[in-house]
């Protein structure tokens, strides 16, 4: 409860370590973040619109039917993290690794992810609609159901597992 309201009270939040705390239902909205460890949360039903964070570590943390539309997403680290029927709508999305996680009947529109990484990824059921998908690295990457209408799929860059 301390902690939701002193990100609540303050617009900026810096070097803020919550590891494996669990939100529901919070509002997280305008908020800028500025190395913040955030490293196996859940985030359960969250509005994360319009944040702008940089350089914060999300590593295996859980997030369900949250919103991030209109957020700006810089340098950030996502690795082993699961998103389950979240949305991504005219975000900025630069630089973020989402290695090895999970992503579950999420929406990617309108949004720029230049030179972020999906490396031992699962994309289950989502989709990268009218995005910028330069640089974006899909190595190893399982995909099943995954939508990438008018998206540039050719300036993205693949690897296949040659085993």
């Amino acid at each position: 409860m301390r902690i939701c309201n002193y990100i609540r009270g303050n617009d900026a939040i810096k070097d803020l370590c919550v590891c494996g705390m669990r939100f529901e239902n919070n509002d997280f909205s305008s908020r800028r973040f500025y190395g913040c460890n955030f490293k196996e949360a859940s985030f359960v039903s969250c509005d994360f619109t319009k944040i702008k964070t940089r350089m914060s570590f999300f590593d295996f943390a859980e997030f369900i039917n949250c919103d991030f539309t209109g957020s700006d997403i810089q340098f950030l680290s996502f690795a082993g993290a699961g998103f389950y029927g979240c949305r991504f709508i005219e975000c900025e999305i630069v630089h973020a690794n989402f290695e090895g996680t999970s992503v579950n009947e999420t929406v990617f529109k309108n949004s720029n992810l230049y030179n972020s990484r999906f490396i031992n990824a699962d994309l289950i059921k989502s989709s990268f609609l009218n995005c910028n998908l330069k640089r974006v690295h899909f190595a190893k990457t399982r995909q099943e159901e995954v939508i990438f209408k008018s998206s540039n799929t050719a300036e993205a860059m693949y690897e296949t597992d040659e085993r």
